[in-house]
């Protein structure tokens, strides 16, 4: 008697929709921070939160909630709350993530249901045309608190930010890690350049470590290889879209402009390279005051950032037709011996795991008369001391690890390769002040710059 032979299993996508279709153009989705401000109907927006409650729920509690905003006073607060998000002002609708604190809280399974619950919500607006973004960094939940009428066994989460995106949006996805490095089979293993060096310890107590406070964070780039710290700073880069005016820092107010006052004329046809420029804001104010026949170099550590100051100069409308970008390896410079009429090292020697090694290809690639204008934050002012003492208690920070250089450490560092030109010492505060010191007051400001001629 002949027995039947086992079914094949289903094909569970047999007689389905085409989902590769559909998943590749879910993956298309990327972050919009530069909104038109038109508004979306109050019906659509009511959808798009609708799908988002068919996402997956702890416990099936469902205990999330979502205002949405679309009154443009509020919108104006909740940007003047949070700090930095001023696409809050310009989006048709924000959408605050919401839930009852309390159930399966050790396990954030609530947060975790509210983190589901908000990508269903992208994807929904994404396909409806819309674009959107993800904002963890909503400013002062107490304040938060106040707008939204939150009761205090409620707790925001976040903010979807959604509308449609202007023309000269950038039309960027940002950048991917490679899929190799973020999976393993069986148990983890993860390639060294994306495990970032900690502080040695038994153990990491997770309520332990907060952005404001780190314990472990290893802050001593000695400690991270080039390549970490590149693939730190490559992505984290990202946390911003490569809009006009991003990543300007407010400590530094208008020190940038007085660090590159130290650069002299150059003549047309002349290469001045910028060494780890990472967002591209010296590299900004570099091309729009160099001659237009100067050509600008940029040597960075990882492709995406690059990437990222190429189209930050779009937006800022610069040309790029003599902007030459450059990947570096293991602190050396991509470029020839003598083949650049000026350097600029602009806070990045602090950043580096071997600075003095940067130095010494810095001189190996300036032409003999060739001028150097280095900046660093300085270990010995008011800055410095809040650093040991404050800022270096929290986690590092997105353009990577540092250490403020004492400032004679660095002119020792100087004098021993170049003729120092100028030296100046710039800002006496910790945050914004750009007064110029000379004479022993130099030593003391939140910055040290120096012109230096290759000789």
């Amino acid at each position: 008697m002949e027995t039947a032979s086992p079914a094949a299993p289903a094909d569970p996508a047999a007689g389905a929709p085409d989902w590769r279709a559909i998943l590749d153009r879910l993956a298309q989705r990327h972050s919009c921070r530069d909104f038109d401000g038109s508004k979306i109907d109050r019906e659509i927006l009511a959808e798009i939160v609708r799908d988002g409650t068919e996402a997956p729920s702890s416990c099936n509690l469902q205990n999330w909630h979502f205002i949405i905003v679309t009154d443009q006073e509020r919108k104006l607060r909740a940007r003047d709350i949070s700090g930095g998000n001023l696409h809050f002002a310009d989006c048709s609708a924000l959408i605050f993530l919401c839930f009852q604190k309390g159930w399966t809280h050790g396990n954030f399974s609530i947060a975790q249901s509210v983190a589901g619950a908000a990508y269903h919500m992208i994807l929904s607006a994404h396909l409806r045309g819309f674009q959107c973004i993800w904002n963890a960094g909503i400013g002062d939940h107490g304040q938060l608190r106040d707008l939204l009428g939150l009761p205090p066994i409620f707790e925001v989460q976040a903010a979807l930010a959604i509308g449609r995106a202007k023309p000269t949006a950038p039309d960027m996805k940002a950048p991917r890690r490679p899929f190799a490095e973020v999976h393993s089979w069986q148990r983890f293993e993860r390639p060294a350049i994306c495990r970032y060096p900690v502080k040695p310890a038994k153990a990491y107590p997770f309520y332990r470590i907060r952005n404001d406070d780190n314990p472990f964070a290893e802050w001593n780039p000695a400690r991270w290889s080039w390549d970490q710290i590149g693939d730190f700073r490559g992505y984290a880069v990202w946390a911003k879209s490569p809009l006009a005016g991003v990543y300007v820092s407010r400590r530094q107010g208008a020190a940038t402009e007085v660090e590159l006052d130290l650069l002299p004329d150059l003549a047309p046809g002349a290469r001045l390279l910028e060494v780890m420029p990472w967002g591209g804001t010296y590299s900004v104010a570099l091309r729009q005051r160099l001659d237009r026949e100067v050509e600008l170099h940029l040597a960075e550590l990882s492709e995406h950032n690059l990437s990222f100051i190429l189209e930050r100069f779009r937006q800022e409308a610069l040309a790029t037709d003599r902007v030459q970008a450059s990947l570096m390896r293991g602190g050396i410079l991509p470029y020839p011996d003598a083949s650049m009429d000026g350097v600029v090292l602009a806070q990045i020697l602090e950043h580096c795991p071997e600075p003095e090694k940067l130095l010494d290809e810095t001189r190996r690639v300036l032409k003999p008369g060739g001028v150097l204008v280095v900046s660093a934050r300085n270990l010995w002012s008011r800055y410095g001391w809040r650093w040991a003492r404050v800022e270096s208690r929290a986690q590092i920070p997105n353009q990577g690890p540092f250490r403020p250089i004492p400032a004679p450490r660095l002119r020792g560092w100087l004098k021993a390769r170049f003729e120092i030109d100028a030296e100046i010492g710039i800002g006496r505060e910790t945050v914004e002040d750009a007064a110029v010191l000379r004479g022993r007051g130099r030593f003391f400001c939140r910055l040290y710059a120096a012109r230096c001629v290759r000789g």
